[in-house]
């Protein structure tokens, strides 16, 4: 049992720095980097610091819920074992994404940054793509009936 949870919790590590790490960290520091971007007024600043925290916390509380109710991780390839649809779930069939998005409005808002911007919307584009695509035809295909009562009561973003 210890093994299990410990190599879940590597897992779950790993994956969270690959995609949500890279997708609103990485990258938008490179953006940011590379157009010599400076923070804008307070007023947009401190606010997007906020927006970007909250974004964060809301990815993390995410990837704890796929972990302990899921078995699994926030990966496609080491998906949850069991559907999630507690906490955050009961509101949004992608709070993860959402949180992502925030963090990357945040750190648009926080630099008023363009080109971090665009690099949201079109993240976004892909989110919605990804979602439509691929992950909601492999959840049905995974739970059945459970996922598509799910569908039913919950709405795809807010």
């Amino acid at each position: 049992m210890m093994k299990t949870t410990t190599s879940l919790l590597l897992r779950n590590l790993l994956f969270t720095i690959l995609q949500p790490g890279v997708v609103a960290g990485l990258i938008p520091w490179l953006i940011v980097r590379s157009h010599r971007a400076t923070p804008v007024s307070p007023w947009l600043h401190y606010p997007g610091i906020v927006l970007f925290a909250a974004g964060v916390i809301m990815v993390l509380a995410c990837i704890v819920q796929f972990a302990l109710q899921g078995a699994g991780t926030l990966s496609p390839a080491d998906p949850t074992k069991k559907l999630v649809i507690a906490g955050l779930y009961r509101y949004s069939r992608n709070p993860m994404y959402i949180g992502v998005m925030m963090t990357l409005a945040g750190e648009a808002m926080a630099w008023g940054n363009i080109y971090l911007w665009l690099y949201a919307a079109l993240i976004f584009l892909c989110f919605y793509l990804f979602v439509r695509y691929r992950e909601e035809p492999r959840l049905r295909r995974d739970f059945g009936e459970e996922y598509d009562d799910y569908r039913r009561r919950v709405r795809r973003w807010f």
